[in-house]
């Protein structure tokens, strides 16, 4: 029998009334499952990333860039060549809640490039994916404000007898 999934949370907070909660679970197979839910955007699509630090004293603009381990330049979450933190977009619908579901094995929740203590943000406008030709492209696909974020934590195993 395989170790036991790992599990981490962020609270997310930020802007006006953006709220929500993101839950990662690595599976045994290293894949992490990123899910959750965000109210209070904009309808449409926001750049969702990891960025390096779990530091919110300056509220959201202080988590530092996209976490970028391997010096990559920004891209696609289905690409290998990007920032490990490359988590593209997230889809607001028309009452402003993003409802989110991604598996990425560059997000590990153990080892060297770990995500723990660093924080998830959401951004005001898409993310180019590193495609869209502004100076900002390839650091930070153009994605804008930084309009909420939260701490990536452990999270306790979902067991009653605990």
């Amino acid at each position: 029998m395989g170790a036991p999934n790992l599990r981490a949370v962020a609270l997310i907070a930020g802007d006006k009334n953006v709220r929500g909660c993101i839950q990662f679970i690595q599976d045994t197979s290293g894949t992490t499952h990123v899910t959750g839910k965000i109210s209070g955007l904009s309808p449409g699509f926001h750049g969702f990333h990891i960025h390096s630090f779990g530091d919110t004293t300056n509220g959201c603009n202080s988590t530092g860039p996209h976490f970028n381990p391997l010096n990559r330049v920004h891209g696609p979450p289905d690409e290998e060549e990007r920032h490990a933190g490359d988590l593209g977009n997230i889809l607001a619908g028309s009452d402003g809640v993003a409802e989110i579901s991604i598996k990425d094995k560059q997000i590990p929740l153990s080892g060297q490039y770990s995500i723990l203590g660093r924080a998830v943000v959401v951004h005001g406008d898409p993310d180019d994916l590193g495609r869209g030709g502004h100076k900002l492209s390839k650091s930070t696909g153009n994605a804008g404000a930084r309009v909420g974020c939260g701490i990536i934590g452990l999270q306790s195993a979902v067991d009653p007898k605990l």
